[in-house]
């Protein structure tokens, strides 16, 4: 199935920490916003490692970013792809990421999961030259990796 992303990034002029997924999966695109499958485990890592309880509404989502100067975004603008499955995409076209990079305070990028830190090494590194930080995934799919684990790789960020 072509798939586009329906919104776009989230960001504002002091952002300092650009969080890249692959492409939004079916439930974010249907709610309009990132990590929004209950069952992916993002908000709930993030959270933990600011101390902070869980946002629940995309307001509070947002707000939590803010607070934390964090952008989110994606690695592609479009793919083929069957459902939420990264291992399935095909056709990619990355977005440009260079306007936020403009626009903010970008320092240091990471990616959520090998799928997107290799599309970014293939698609958009050479035009920015900022080399990415790979996490790993917080979707439930990768079952090997405990919340613990996940908060233990994902306190990166705060250095």
């Amino acid at each position: 199935m072509k798939v586009t992303h329906e919104f776009g990034p989230f960001y504002d002029e002091h952002s300092k920490i650009l969080i890249l997924g692959s492409i939004p999966s079916p439930k974010s695109r249907e709610l309009g916003f990132y990590y929004m499958h209950p069952q992916n485990r993002f908000w709930s890592v993030l959270s933990h490692i600011f101390g902070e309880d869980i946002p629940v509404t995309i307001i509070d989502k947002k707000k939590f970013l803010k607070r934390h100067n964090i952008a989110l975004w994606d690695v592609l603008e479009s793919c083929e792809i069957e459902g939420a499955s990264d291992s399935s995409i095909k056709d990619p076209i990355p977005n440009d990421i260079e306007k936020i990079l403009k626009s903010s305070k970008i320092e240091k990028i990471y990616t959520t999961g090998m799928t997107a830190y290799k599309l970014y090494n293939k698609y958009i590194f050479k035009s920015v030259g900022i080399d990415a930080i790979c996490l790993p995934s917080t979707s439930s799919a990768n079952a090997k990796m405990n919340f613990d684990s996940l908060v233990y790789e994902y306190k990166k960020i705060l250095d």
